[in-house]
């Protein structure tokens, strides 16, 4: 049964990385639905956040290829449950549409999104949550000709209380240090 899964990659930053893990994906025929990548918490390690839609046996085939990459340390695979995430959605829309009347500022209001900026042409409006809520409020906000939309990529850390990749680290080097 297919179902979203999230990856997460821990590497160094290389050059030329980022291909070689899209291509595991590609040579799959699994569609990527979301990517982010940004330092982790450990100096020097940066981490992908991969969201797909496939099978547990598919995933975990995937995961298992991408940690063949050279430059890949660890890779991980999660559902939805084991996850605390977000995504981030810009809205741009006629600040025009604000004076005739209160609608958009009530919309932004009880959708829990916030006003970045107001010129006298536009009006960007932030909102963080799960895609479905940043898709709701695209869909509010639309019926008043939304100029621009964006939204980023998932980012998310695990419910765990430990960092698997620390573990990880701590085992690589103990088993390091034995064979001194």
């Amino acid at each position: 049964m297919r179902q979203e899964f999230i990856i997460t990659v821990y590497s160094e930053n290389h050059i030329g990385l980022l291909t070689r893990i899209t291509i595991v994906f590609t040579r799959r025929k699994v569609n990527i639905e979301s990517l982010t990548v940004s330092e982790s918490a450990i100096p020097g390690v940066f981490k992908f956040t991969i969201v797909i839609k496939a099978t547990k046996e598919q995933t975990i085939k995937i995961v298992s290829q991408i940690e063949k990459q050279i430059d890949v340390l660890k890779a991980f695979y999660h559902t939805n449950e084991e996850m605390i995430y977000q995504e981030i959605a810009l809205y741009k829309v006629a600040t025009e549409s604000l004076y005739e009347n209160d609608t958009i500022e009530k919309i932004v209001r009880n959708g829990g999104a916030r006003i970045l900026e107001i010129t006298r042409e536009y009006t960007v409006i932030e909102k963080t949550g799960h895609k479905e809520e940043t898709q709701a409020l695209f869909n509010e906000l639309n019926k008043f000709k939304v100029m621009q939309f964006i939204r980023s990529g998932r980012i998310a850390i695990t419910r765990d209380p430990i960092e698997r990749l620390s573990e990880f680290l701590k085992e690589r080097d103990a088993f390091l240090n034995s064979l001194d």
